[in-house]
C-alpha cells in the first residue's frame, strides 16, 4: 500500500462502502479511524454494527468499492487526496481479528474484511 494512501487513512474522515451489485447500490459509511489496515495480508478490517444491506448484497456478489480522502494530504493537483479501494468483502463473527476489534468496539456484531484488489488515487 502506497504511503500517500496510508497518510490519508491516518486522518479522520468518512469512508463510504458501496456494493456494486444491488439495485440501487448498497451504500454505508464508517470512519477512517475505525479501519484497521493489514498491509501483510493486503486487507482492511472494518467494525460493523449494522451494514445488513451490504451483507445481504454479498450473497450474490461480494465485490465492494470504498472511497476515502483527506484535504490535509497533497493530492494530484493541490491540497486534498482521495482514493478508491476495490476488492471483495466478507463478514466475520469469530477469530482473532474479530475478538480484537470487539474489545476496541464493544458495539459491533461482525467485522467486514475487505480483501484489497486495487487502490487507485482519484484526486
Amino acid at each position: 500500500m502506497e504511503q500517500k494512501f496510508l497518510d490519508v487513512m491516518n486522518d479522520e474522515g468518512p469512508v463510504t462502502i458501496v456494493t456494486v451489485n444491488a439495485n440501487p447500490a448498497g451504500v454505508v459509511n464508517t470512519w477512517m479511524s475505525y479501519v484497521k489496515i493489514d498491509e501483510d495480508d493486503n486487507c482492511l478490517y472494518i467494525p460493523a454494527a449494522g451494514m445488513h444491506s451490504i451483507e445481504e448484497d454479498f450473497a450474490d456478489d461480494n465485490t465492494v468499492l470504498l472511497t476515502m480522502g483527506s484535504k490535509k494530504v497533497e493530492g494530484t493537483a493541490g491540497p486534498g487526496a482521495g482514493f478508491h479501494v476495490s476488492g471483495t468483502g466478507e463478514f466475520l463473527s469469530e477469530g482473532s481479528e474479530f475478538t480484537a476489534m470487539k474489545e476496541r468496539f464493544p458495539w459491533i456484531r461482525k467485522i467486514l474484511k475487505v480483501n484489497v484488489d486495487q487502490i487507485t488515487q482519484k484526486i
